[in-house]
Formats: C-alpha cells, sequence, structure tokens
C-alpha cells in the first residue's frame, strides 16, 4: 500500500493534482497528518467532497471494519495540511455530526457508486471529516 500511495503522490504532483487509474477524474488531495502514536508527519492521497470552504474527507478504507490510521491521526492532531491542485493549505480537521454525515456520505455515494459500496461492507458509520481552511 505504502508504494501505491507513493505512486499516486509522485503523479499528483506532477500534474497539478491530477492523476489516473482508479482516481482519475475524480477530485483528489494529499492529506499530510502527524502520526496519532508515532509523532511522524504522514502523507494520504484521498477523494474529497466539494463543500463550501470546506474539503470533505472519507474514512471508509474500502470498508473495512476499521478506520484508517489518519482518521485517528487527524483525531489526535486536528491541525493538519492538505496539497489540493497546486496549492497547500492549512486546514483544521472535525468530524461532522451523524445528521450531517449522513446527508453528505449519502451525496459522495450517489457521485462515487464505490463510496456505497464500501458503507455495505461494514457494520461501522464511516465516518466524514470537514477540513476546514485556518
Amino acid at each position: 500500500m505504502a508504494d501505491y500511495n507513493a505512486q499516486v503522490i509522485d503523479e499528483f504532483r506532477a500534474n497539478h493534482g491530477k492523476v489516473g487509474g482508479n482516481f482519475e477524474g475524480a477530485p483528489l488531495l494529499l492529506l499530510h497528518s502527524v502520526g496519532a502514536k508515532s509523532g511522524e508527519n504522514r502523507v494520504n492521497p484521498m477523494m474529497y467532497l466539494p463543500d463550501g470552504d470546506r474539503f470533505l474527507v472519507f474514512a471508509s478504507k474500502a470498508g473495512a471494519d476499521t478506520n484508517p490510521d489518519w482518521y485517528h491521526n487527524l483525531k489526535a492532531h486536528p491541525d493538519a495540511t492538505i496539497e489540493v491542485g497546486d496549492e497547500t493549505l492549512d486546514v483544521h480537521a472535525e468530524e461532522l455530526p451523524r445528521a450531517e454525515r449522513d446527508e453528505k456520505y449519502a451525496e459522495q455515494a450517489a457521485l462515487y457508486p464505490g463510496f456505497a459500496d464500501y458503507e455495505r461492507k461494514t457494520d461501522r458509520v464511516i465516518p466524514v471529516i470537514a477540513l476546514t481552511r485556518r
């Protein structure tokens, strides 16, 4: 997975935020977070849903029964940085409350049906995190 992410990150940076493969045509950002346990800097590529001045990201982990590590990183250290296109932005992460989460997750699943599949695969409620510019 680390090699795959490294390839996506390199392609993202070489092509002004655009990549092919599974992410072709999808809005993609690079999340820079601090490891919850390690304190090390981490970079994760992920799809997002633009929402006004916020970037919504989905802790789907492809429908796994656990949240991704980046989710725990943001809970421990909610101030983070993202790369969107050629821009680097400082953001603050906040988990959406359930009603808003349900609405925004449904919106993402309608645009990208894979997210509906992820939700069907797991019993957990997949968190939605709003990244707002600081």
